[in-house]
């Protein structure tokens, strides 16, 4: 993990922005700023923007709809003041004809006047609550990136775009995974609570040893691993759909907003 040593959970979103914008944070924005929403980004042509906006609707849950900007914009003031979404995320993906082919701390000379920026829901946000209720998050104790993969299950196509689930996991011992259950259940509009726990093979997952994105973390024997849906499900959708441009946070990197985590809860 590269952050930069001043940046923790205490830090301010606005601290966290402005240390993606000068370069200085290159690392996954897990565990900083707590009680503020993080986010998932996917930034395309208004061409598409209508049929994502439909494919984002029939699924919410990987998909969770915060906000959604207007062409061409790199501010949201509904995310937050002082905001570049061209400049204050620590990694992004570019993609061209449905494939990767750079990733870059700054997207300014790619921004277009017809982008469309959807922020989306990230599991991140959930984490404080997790951690105020006495809860470890293994991949913040091991100072990694959260594991996520690739699975079997089918999302509702809609709107040109269509796929499979990608998930995040996090293991617990099985009083602390009811305990994460319940907590991340009042958190919909982050992901909320688990698709799945327990055998990795019924979801499509082979071997939890090598996530498809992020970094492995350990596991124990009385450990079960759980499941929620993840961003990263819209970046496997527009390599799947063949998008011929669109740009997104590289995985685990995401937008800090000035949203406080409390605002989502429902109860």
């Amino acid at each position: 993990m590269t952050t930069i040593a001043h940046l923790n959970a205490r830090s301010t979103p606005q601290a966290v922005r402005m240390a993606a914008r000068e370069g200085s944070l290159a690392g996954p924005t897990s565990g900083l700023a707590n009680g503020y929403v993080q986010v998932n980004l996917v930034i395309l042509p208004e061409s598409q923007a209508a049929g994502f906006l439909r494919f984002c609707q029939a699924n919410p849950k990987p998909c969770p709809l915060l906000a959604v900007s207007e062409p061409g914009s790199r501010s949201c003031t509904l995310l937050g003041r002082d905001l570049d979404i061209a400049t204050d995320v620590p990694a992004y993906r570019i993609y061209r004809h449905g494939k990767v082919s750079d990733t870059r701390h700054d997207v300014s000379d790619d921004w277009r006047d017809d982008l469309v920026t959807f922020a989306l829901g990230c599991s991140f946000t959930f984490e404080h609550a997790l951690i105020e209720a006495g809860l470890s998050i293994r991949h913040i104790e091991e100072s990694r990136n959260v594991p996520m993969f690739n699975t079997s299950v089918p999302l509702t196509s809609a709107g040109g775009f269509g796929g499979n689930l990608v998930v995040s996991m996090r293991p617990f011992a099985a009083a602390d995974a009811i305990r994460a259950i319940q907590i991340t259940t009042r958190y919909p509009q982050v992901h909320g609570s688990p698709v799945h726990l327990g055998d990795p093979s019924l979801i499509g997952i082979s071997d939890l040893s090598t996530p498809d994105y992020g970094d492995s973390v350990s596991v124990g024997k009385d450990e079960i691993p759980v499941f929620w849906a993840c961003g990263v499900t819209p970046q496997q959708v527009l390599i799947d759909s063949g998008v011929e441009f669109a740009i997104t946070h590289s995985p685990g990197h995401m937008l800090v907003t000035d949203i406080p985590d409390s605002s989502l809860a429902l109860f």
